[in-house]
């Protein structure tokens, strides 16, 4: 979760190329990651457990009572793991407490929470929570292990003083992520939940986050000295401005491992057998995963080489009843990208523009004020209806093709700088 600069290999400039974020902080374009959640299924199989609304997350501001109560910003370059993934037992340690689930019942009373999956089905779902180390050693952007440069307080993972080996105090983030486990309710089996993390851990004790700084550190810093909403609200915190849902919402990244990760599989992705415990597991090779990074896999369709169109972004349409496109429109159960833009080249149109799976709207201009400013895609990802293999805008979104002027550039209209 997090800004689109996110790469295999990546550095604090790589996150400042950002063109769409997924979270809502225009100046927050740090990465945010925590594993997979699947259900096991009796036969053996798994398939992902959808995420309750992505994740949110918390910068909170617990000073060092010891010293002048001053909480510093995470530097550039700075990143951080909390938890490990090879944990497969309690370890009664703060970095165990620092990790926990909470079974979520809206209706009922409430459980408690557990530091491993907990054992019951959860009626609205299971909440997974991660509380990052706030003490740094002040030096160390990262470390071999992504832990050593950073360290809990000495009384509790959220308060207390900082040890004197870390005795910077940062900004403390914590996460919560929630998983549609209910709609898995009447499919328990045996004498254990069914739920496992994509790492093939069935436990939750290695429960884990990661944090990719890429804040504008003045920023976040004015923002952990003035922002003392009591109830964290982040429309109160002057120096951040906010991305419109639209782009938060659309916001994703093109895989570039050709390897299924969705829908019912017979293995967890990767090399990751299920390794229950009690003792730590380890790193497996060998299960002939795939080991190459290939080229980006796009959610649109290219016909650059095949048609001398190209993709220029997905885009509201249809706010307030105008139309992006004003020209020419069909629609059909038999909607490609193909077929709308052949409609839209034979009627004299050169930008052809799809919606709904099975819309096509076609013009030879747009409005300035409706271009998409960034090219998330992830508002326009409904199957076209003549080939679900294919995306054909989305509702109330439409993604945009335009005839390239001498040879195609895969021009995308740039990031409207803020």
């Amino acid at each position: 979760m997090g800004g689109s600069g996110f790469g295999f290999t990546m550095n604090y400039e790589m996150t400042q190329k950002s063109q769409c974020n997924s979270c809502s902080a225009i100046e927050d374009k740090s990465n945010y990651w925590v594993a997979a959640l699947y259900y096991h299924a009796q036969n053996g199989s798994f398939i992902q457990v959808p995420q309750n609304g992505g994740a949110l997350i918390y910068y909170e501001q617990r000073p060092d009572p010891t010293t002048d109560g001053k909480i510093v910003a995470p530097p550039a370059g700075f990143r951080m793991i909390a938890g490990s993934p090879f944990d497969r037992q309690y370890k009664d340690t703060i970095e165990a407490d620092a990790r926990s689930f909470a079974c979520l019942n809206y209706d009922g009373p409430a459980t408690p929470q557990t530091n491993g999956f907990p054992k019951t089905n959860c009626p609205n779902g299971l909440r997974a929570q991660v509380y990052f180390p706030s003490c740094w050693d002040g030096v160390n952007l990262d470390s071999p292990d992504h832990k050593s440069h950073v360290a809990y307080p000495n009384q509790t993972y959220d308060n207390g003083p900082c040890p004197a080996s870390h005795p910077v105090r940062i900004v403390s983030i914590f996460y919560e992520i929630t998983w549609h486990t209910e709609h898995f309710a009447d499919m328990w089996y045996g004498n254990s939940q069914p739920f496992v993390f994509s790492f093939g851990d069935p436990t939750g004790y290695g429960l884990h986050g990661d944090f990719v700084n890429g804040w504008d550190i003045s920023v976040l810093q004015e923002a952990i000295d003035t922002c003392n909403d009591g109830g964290g609200d982040i429309t109160e915190c002057s120096p951040i401005h906010l991305y419109p849902d639209t782009v938060a919402d659309g916001c994703l990244l093109e895989p570039s491992i050709d390897e299924q990760v969705g829908g019912w599989l017979t293995a967890l992705p990767g090399c990751n057998p299920i390794q229950p415990g009690p003792n730590d597991a380890t790193v497996r090779t060998g299960c002939g995963a795939p080991t190459q990074i290939g080229s980006p896999q796009h959610y649109y369709t290219d016909v650059t080489g095949e048609l001398g169109w190209e993709w220029i972004g997905c885009a509201v349409d249809n706010a307030g009843g105008v139309r992006i496109l004003s020209g020419s429109s069909s629609a059909g159960a038999d909607m490609t990208v193909e077929k709308c833009i052949s409609n839209c080249k034979v009627a004299g149109y050169t930008i052809a523009g799809l919606e709904n799976s099975r819309e096509c709207y076609c013009g030879n201009s747009i409005d300035p004020a409706k271009k998409p400013s960034v090219t998330p895609m992830g508002n326009c990802l409904y199957p076209c209806s003549g080939n679900p293999s294919q995306n054909c805008g989305g509702y109330g979104f439409i993604g945009l093709y335009q005839q390239c002027t001498g040879n195609c550039q895969n021009l995308q209209y740039p990031v409207v700088p803020h």
